[in-house]
Order: C-alpha cells, then structure tokens, then sequence
C-alpha cells in the first residue's frame, strides 16, 4: 500500500507587516510639523499613543515586527497579546514608536531644531521598514556583528533612511542648505542603520531616535569655518596622535592590558581625542584608562575566585574601548568642528570623568566586599551583580571622577563653575548606568557595553546642555 505523506505548507508571508505599515504611514503626519506648534505637535502623538495602545489591539492587528516566521507563529493569538497589554513584547514596539516621536518633540521641537524631529521620524519608520523589506527580499551576506542582519537590509536602512530624512528636513527647514542636510542626513542615516543592527534585544524604536536624534543635534553645530581656523596645527597634531597613540597601544598589548582588537580601536580612538585638545584632551583619556586598569588589576584573584573578575585577565577588547571612549572621541571632534568649543570640551570631560568612575567603583567595590545592594530596592546583592552598588565602591567611583575634572581644571580646559558641571553630569551618568544595569541589563536587553555607552552619553550631554544653556 503505497503511503502518503502530507504538509503543511505555510503561505508566504508580505514583505511589510502590519506593523511596519501603521510606522511608515503615521509619518504622513510629519508634513504637519511646520503648521503646528509644539504643544499641537505633542498633542498629535499622544494621540496616535492612545489609538496604537487602544485601537488597534481591539480590532485584531497583527503587530508583529516581522512577518516572516513559522507556521506556529503565524497563529499566534492575538486576544491573548492584547489582554497582556504593553507587558507583551509583540505590543512594546508598537507603543514605543509614538513615545519616541514624542520625546523627539519635547527635546527638539522648537522652531530651531524642528527638522530634527522630521529627519529621524523618517529614519526611525522609513530606514527600518526598507531594512526589513531588503533583507527579506534579497538576503546576501549577514552583518559580521549580527548574524540575524543582512548587509542588503543595512544599506537599505541607508538609503531609505537618507532619502527620507533629506526630503522632510528641506521641507520643515528649507533654509538649511541642500549639501549640509544631505551629508547630516546620510550620516545620521548611517548612525542609525549600525544601532539597529546592533545585537541588542531593546526595542530599536527607542534605541534609533535617541541615538539619531542626538547625533543629528550634535552635527548641526558642525561648520566648516571652525575647522579652518584649526587647520594649521592639526597636521603637527595628527603625527603627534598617531605616534604617541601607536607607542601606548603596543605598550597595552603587551602588558596584555587589552587584546589585539581593543589596541586598535583604542589606537583610533585615542588619535581622534589628541586631535581635540591635544595633549591636554589625550591626558583625560590616558588618566582614565591608567586608573581603570589599575583598578582591574588590584584583588584581580579575589576578584577572580568570586567570579566576578574581568575575563581574559582584565585585557580590554575593542568592546570595552568603544564603550567607554566612543563618546569622549566623538565629543573631541566636535570640539575642532565648531564655534562651540567650550561647550564640546565639557562634555568631553564630564564622559570621561564618568567612564572613570564607573570602571572604578565597579573594580573597587568588588575587590572590598562581596556584597553590594541593588540601587532600585536596596536588597543585599552578591558583588558584581548588574545594578548593584557598594559604599566603598561609590567612593572610590566618585575619587576618580573628581581625579578626571581636577586634572581638566589644572590644565585649565574648565573653570571652577564648569568643573561642578562636569563633575555632577558624570555622577549622574554613573547613577543611569546603575539604573540601567538594574532594569535593562538585568533582563538581558542589552549589555554591559550599551550600558556604559548610555552612561557616558548621558554624562556628555547633560553638560552639554547646561554648558549650552547658560552660554558656551
């Protein structure tokens, strides 16, 4: 008797899911931004939060992020998604998209910097609707840091993200010239291509507005005329960075300090700081790497023997580099680029003053006790747990900050009253970063290194702002 074999054969799925479509077409109402003020504006995303939060779970939506998926997943039941409410991963994204677009509007919607807004609505909602649609569609190689990403998914992100951004910046801001908010957008595009792809399990639709909407901030204070005026000593400059940056990395490699690949990101990304201030800037960032590292290395047994000690015995990759000195580096430049230079060296210092503290107290605290208390319910925690703090720990985490802001004082990069805004921005930096470590990292949406990147960008720009806000 001859048998009879059956499948099931799941039907194919659309490129755009429901979720991606309700995105891109909310960002219809981009186009209304000049037309409203800022209350108006605000207004029109709490609204679109209440009919993404209300609405559509009503009526059945299938707000997954991808279409694509197993048979099974095809089924999934959507009446039991809804009675989770937003506690439901398959509903926060659709909740965090108008929250984002929100709090674009609360910290760039006046007239100023409203084509902020535009540019990285339409990077959030075109970029990574295109990634999807691109990565389904064409496939290709995976992305050497995210093997669930496509390079064809990247450059669509680019592209679209690009093309979107530029269309509705010179529409809500026609006076900004066509060149300059092409290059911003691309660039801005490009940030937020790499935070989208990046391995983390936090909702892009928080991670890509928040990074974009600060990196675009930051660009639009770029001129070409301040970095002319600093032409003539750069090229001394850029030999002296590279010389001296290629010496203390060889030196850290081979006092195995940090492996191959954080000697070359910290070569790159030691360069790019000397280029800033010169030695002045470079001597932040060594100070911190120094007192970092010997903090690593004191009680590295016992640290060891608890579990809690720094792998591959305490040498730094390009992971640690780049979360600790991505941010300070980025501030160096700007700090040549621009005709606000003071302010961009604050920020510099407060980002280092944090990552210091941070990889201190971390170090410190861990060696002293075995114990520390959880910043969010103050309970007794084994050392080394994320979120959890120590009073040895927090002192000598504060000892390193003021080390950091004490120097960048002497030095005369700050005066009396801007040392006390960089000293505050970088304790409130390593404040998040606990806070962070005790929510998100504790339920493994991001990592350690996301969360000593967010530390030091907060540290950065909240002295930023202060330091813009009163003048600099």
């Amino acid at each position: 008797m001859p048998e009879f074999t059956s499948s099931i054969v799941a039907p194919r799925a659309p490129l755009l899911s429901t979720r991606k479509i309700v995105h891109m077409s909310m960002l219809i109402f981009a186009f209304l931004l000049p037309y409203l003020t800022w209350a108006q504006a605000a207004g029109c995303a709490l609204l679109a939060l209440l009919f993404n939060f209300v609405v559509l779970p009503r009526i059945g939506a299938d707000m997954r992020k991808s279409p694509a998926g197993s048979l099974e997943s095809k089924v999934l039941n959507l009446e039991a998604a809804s009675a989770r409410g937003i506690r439901d991963n398959v509903w926060m994204g659709i909740i965090i998209y108008p929250i984002s677009v929100l709090l674009l509007i609360l910290l760039y919607g006046d007239r100023e910097h409203l084509q902020i807004v535009a540019a990285v609505w339409a990077i959030m909602a075109l970029g990574d609707g295109t990634a999807g649609v691109a990565g389904c569609a064409l496939r290709g190689p995976s992305l050497p840091w995210n093997r669930d990403k496509t390079w064809s998914g990247f450059a669509g992100f680019i592209l679209a993200g690009t093309a979107g951004a530029y269309l509705l910046t010179r529409w809500v801001a026609p006076g900004v010239e066509p060149d300059v908010a092409l290059r911003i957008c691309a660039a801005t595009a490009l940030v937020g291509a790499i935070v989208e792809s990046a391995p983390i399990r936090l909702d892009d639709n928080a991670t890509v507005p928040l990074v974009s909407g600060a990196f675009m901030f930051c660009l639009y204070f770029v001129e070409r005329s301040a970095l002319d005026s600093n032409l003539p000593f750069l090229g001394r400059r850029l030999v002296l960075a590279a010389a001296v940056n290629l010496l203390l990395a060889a030196l850290a490699l081979g006092l195995k300090m940090v492996n191959r690949s954080g000697a070359v990101c910290g070569f790159l990304l030691g360069v790019a700081v000397y280029l800033g201030y010169g030695y002045k800037s470079f001597l932040m960032m060594f100070t911190f790497f120094a007192i970092g590292s010997i903090a690593t290395r004191i009680g590295y047994a016992r640290k060891a023997a608890r579990g809690v000690a720094e792998k591959r015995g305490g040498a730094r990759s390009w992971r640690e580099a780049a979360a600790n000195s991505l941010v300070g580096a980025f501030f160096s430049i700007l700090v040549i680029t621009t005709h606000h230079e003071g302010a961009f060296l604050l920020a510099l210092i407060a980002a280092f003053a944090e990552a210091a503290g941070d990889t201190v107290s971390s170090e410190i605290g861990q060696w002293i006790s075995g114990h520390a208390y959880m910043i969010t319910t103050f309970k007794v925690v084994p050392a080394g747990e994320d979120g959890g703090v120590s009073v040895g720990g927090s002192i000598a985490g504060g000892m390193a900050s003021t080390l950091i802001v004490a120097l960048a004082f002497a030095m005369g990069l700050c005066g009396k009253g801007c040392a006390v805004i960089a000293l505050s921005a970088a304790i409130a930096g390593n404040l998040l970063d606990s806070l962070l470590g005790a929510t998100l990292e504790q339920r493994g949406l991001v990592t350690n290194g996301i969360v000593n990147f967010a530390g030091t960008s907060f540290a950065g720009a909240l002295a930023l702002c202060i330091a813009l806000r009163i003048g600099f």
